[in-house]
């Protein structure tokens, strides 16, 4: 399935063009492919003026946002996909939205440290096996004289 994500970014930004405001892109600039001038990065992060009047050949596509803009007098070609992005929002008034920081791509196929493993299981006695089955029958016969009832869990 397709993200909702640079969806949601594009609706943002032109909803805050369509208010006369100045869209800003907070980006993550350490994500992985984001081209962006690092001499203005702060703590990993970037905020971007993405005003149709302050960038060059805006493009918003699924996979990723570019455009050219000029910082401190040198023009600058920035990319970066939506993944990146943190929030959209407008510098008048901080309006917009903010989005929550994906995992980056080698992390999101990593399996986690505590992903359960499987191993194989000796085989039990034949007498555990009878006696777990009695087990189970009388837990059974137990459970169709219970009434049904709910209970919340957590």
């Amino acid at each position: 399935m397709i993200s909702n994500r640079p969806y949601m970014i594009r609706a943002m930004y032109d909803w805050i063009v369509d208010n006369g405001w100045t869209p800003h892109f907070q980006v993550d600039a350490d994500y992985p492919s984001v081209q962006v001038p690092q001499q203005f990065v702060h703590e990993g992060v970037i905020v971007l003026n993405a005003h149709p009047e302050a960038v060059f050949g805006l493009l918003m596509d699924n996979d990723g946002f570019s455009f050219k803009a000029r910082f401190q007098g040198v023009e600058e070609a920035v990319f970066f996909p939506p993944e990146a992005v943190l929030a959209v929002f407008a510098r008048e008034n901080g309006q917009g939205m903010p989005f929550p920081p994906e995992p980056y791509p080698n992390e999101a196929d990593e399996p986690e440290e505590n992903t359960s493993k499987l191993a194989a299981v000796e085989s039990e006695p034949e007498e555990s096996k009878e006696k777990e089955s009695k087990k189970t029958a009388a837990t059974k016969s137990k459970a169709k004289n219970k009434k049904p009832s709910l209970s919340v869990v957590k």
